[in-house]
């Protein structure tokens, strides 16, 4: 029975793509499977990245999650090698931070999971430092397999010294398969390594990596990643004898099959060597299985590749033990979404006929949540859609679960640059679909805006404000103004193509907009809702 059979007979319709066997080639088939950017998505999750209900679950409707991950990896991995095929999982990184999951068990979860998984292979994450060193030293506590990155000198912090490696050998069958990898150098600005982790320029510590795995005999040599996906493919075109190049920290979908796809699976990259490198990446959150299969020839130099990422959907059953062992950790997290938050005055009002056609309370709330958080960053516009806003809170005691029912997206914080004539713009696509009660519609705060709906779509925006010196006065077109919204919205969500094209010095993945959010109520608690004339609509 050839693989793609047997894994169809394994997991129904679920889609796979093996390797396609050169002609005029000996070869030896390697198959990588990989995931990044988990994101402590334990539980399985909705379309929208968030946690799935439990009726959208018996509906069928639900993705990914532990359980799945665990299924699908562990069957393809019996299945590869029933084959005679060596085949290795890696892990791009980033397994911490984005679920109650993580809030509750500080990364411990994410942890034991991994070790039930067991990958060979784990890259070190920006995330994976959000609780500092400590944070990182919970996986390394925990897991039995390499955790790596070669462009961070952990040798002066007590807790990792010695423990992260800059790449490792797997023995698979006749290979001794070399693997590097490295870590973003901005992540002192995304998360928390502390002044005791060093970073290096990861372009040339993987070079060193590299000819320190060719002395050794490895190959072929893998880079596993965790700086998204425009570095990847430089590291592809600069750093001579990789055979691939598997990533993360960009969340970008690549497909062989999905029109949706943000790029092809694999891409392919000229290498300053003279040989083509293929690039991959499974989108986040743990919906997606990448399944890369490498042909190589007698002397284990790549002549083809093929692959795809795999949907984690319902057709691929959740494993019942671990299944089970998640269900045994939601107590806590239960009793967490009905912690008490804050007290409210009078109604927030969320509702969708309000918040995606004039200025509403909640967004007001929420923007201004968000503008706060980042204002120490230079950053004075907040702009949030309506659709992303999917309740209202009653008067009295506010629950994190309420919280979590108005922003149930587990949308980050993203920040960045845009101009003043982009702005307008970006207000111009937030009213164009008013007619329709799209999503979005624009919330604000640090800036007011005039809209006309009669007018025609494009040009219903007037009179936009910003703040200098304490007085409002007209945007500059000219001018460059820090921005803050969501991940969803960053990269083009909600027609917002003009954050995702033109923003500048972008960053997706702050914190989680519901902690934001209940961080912003505590502290201006009792907390009374407005509306203030930001928006005027003629």
């Amino acid at each position: 029975m050839s693989l793609r059979i047997r894994l169809r007979a394994i997991l129904g319709s679920t889609a796979l793509v093996a390797a396609s066997a050169v002609p005029g080639f000996a070869s030896t088939e390697l198959h990588i499977l990989h995931f990044n950017d988990f994101h402590s998505r334990i539980e399985s999750i909705s379309r929208f990245n968030s946690t799935c209900s439990d009726s959208d679950e018996a509906e069928g409707k639900c993705f990914g999650g532990a359980a799945r991950l665990y299924t699908l990896a562990t069957q393809m991995r019996a299945a590869i090698e029933a084959e005679g095929n060596p085949v290795i999982l890696l892990d791009a990184g980033d397994d911490s931070q984005g679920s109650l999951f993580y809030t509750t068990y500080g990364g411990q979860v994410e942890a034991d999971f991994l070790q039930r998984l067991q990958p060979d292979a784990m890259a070190v994450g920006n995330h994976e430092f959000d609780l500092g060193p400590a944070g990182l030293a919970v996986f390394l506590d925990t897991v039995s397999f390499p955790v790596l990155s070669s462009n961070i000198d952990v040798s002066g912090e007590p807790v990792l010294a010695g423990r992260v490696a800059p790449y490792t050998i797997i023995e698979e069958g006749d290979l001794r398969i070399g693997i590097v990898s490295a870590l973003a150098t901005d992540t002192p600005e995304t998360a928390s390594p502390g002044p005791t982790v060093l970073f290096s320029d990861e372009i040339e510590a993987l070079n060193a990596a590299v000819a320190a795995l060719q002395a050794e005999g490895a190959a072929p040599i893998i880079a596993l990643t965790h700086v998204g996906y425009r570095l990847d493919q430089e590291i592809a075109a600069q750093v001579p004898g990789l055979a691939a190049v598997v990533g993360g920290h960009s969340h970008t979908f690549l497909s062989a099959s999905d029109p949706a796809r943000q790029g092809p699976y694999p891409t392919w990259v000229d290498s300053s060597d003279g040989s083509m490198v293929p690039v991959v990446t499974a989108g986040a959150y743990g919906k997606y299985l990448g399944h890369l299969v490498l042909e190589l020839d007698d002397d284990l130099n790549v002549v083809y590749a093929s692959g795809d990422a795999i949907v984690l959907n319902n057709e691929v059953t959740p494993d019942p033990e671990v299944l089970a062992w998640v269900d045994s950790l939601a107590g806590p997290i239960d009793e967490m979404r009905a912690q008490n938050v804050a007290e409210t005055s009078a109604m927030i009002e969320g509702d969708r006929n309000v918040c995606r056609q004039v200025e509403c309370t909640m967004g007001n709330l929420v923007a201004d949540a968000m503008l706060a958080r980042v204002a120490d960053q230079g950053v004075t516009i907040a702009i949030q859609n309506g659709g992303g806003l999917r309740a209202s809170i009653d008067e009295g005691m506010i629950t994190m679960g309420e919280v979590y029912e108005v922003l149930p997206f587990q949308n980050t914080l993203a920040t960045f640059q845009l101009t003043g004539a982009n702005v307008v713009a970006a207000l111009e696509n937030g009213v164009s679909q008013l007619e329709d009660g799209a999503g979005r519609f624009p919330q604000v705060a640090g800036l007011h805006y005039t809209f006309d709906p009669a007018a025609p779509a494009g040009s219903r925006v007037s009179d936009v404000m910003v703040q200098a010196d304490g007085e409002w006065v007209p945007i500059d077109p000219d001018a460059t103004y820090g921005v803050v919204t969501n991940d969803y919205m960053r990269n083009g969500g909600d027609g917002y193509a003009i954050f995702r094209d033109s923003g500048m010095n972008a960053y997706d993945f702050g914190p989680d907009l519901a902690d934001v959010l209940a961080a912003y109520l505590q502290a201006n608690a009792p907390y009374q809702p407005y509306t203030d004339g930001r928006i005027t609509r003629r």
